[in-house]
């Protein structure tokens, strides 16, 4: 599977971003998917999480509350609804998938497929 994330830009503080990850050569029904993200002079952190099933969910603490991960199989896309969004959340966000296991996973090192970034700036 190869995956594209979309929908970053430049947002004020308080509002509100869409990210999308498309998956081509495969499907995202088959795949526990993830975002991290990474701001300038940072390591990638996590971000959100779902499992291949759907029926489990998981967000870094930063975010809980204001994020929201959910994937439409019809389209074969991810998403990540960002709401009430900081300055802090400035950075490139990725899109990942774990190819040999269903449930979620929280590392960088679980993930073995990656989408190209997409940038959100949030100015406040």
């Amino acid at each position: 599977v190869q995956l594209q994330a979309s929908g970053g830009g430049l947002v004020q503080a308080g509002g509100s971003l869409r990210l999308s990850c498309a998956a081509s050569e495969g499907t995202v029904s088959s795949y526990a998917m993830g975002w991290f993200r990474q701001a300038p002079g940072k390591e990638r952190e996590f971000v959100a999480a779902t499992s291949r099933s759907t029926i489990s969910t998981l967000y870094a603490d930063s975010v809980k509350g204001r994020f929201t991960i959910s994937r439409d199989n019809a389209k074969n896309t991810v998403y990540l609804q960002m709401n009430s969004l900081k300055p802090e959340d400035t950075a490139v966000y990725y899109c990942a998938a774990r190819r040999y296991y269903g449930t979620i996973g929280k590392s960088t090192a679980e993930y073995d497929i990656w989408g190209q970034g997409t940038l959100v700036t949030v100015s406040s």
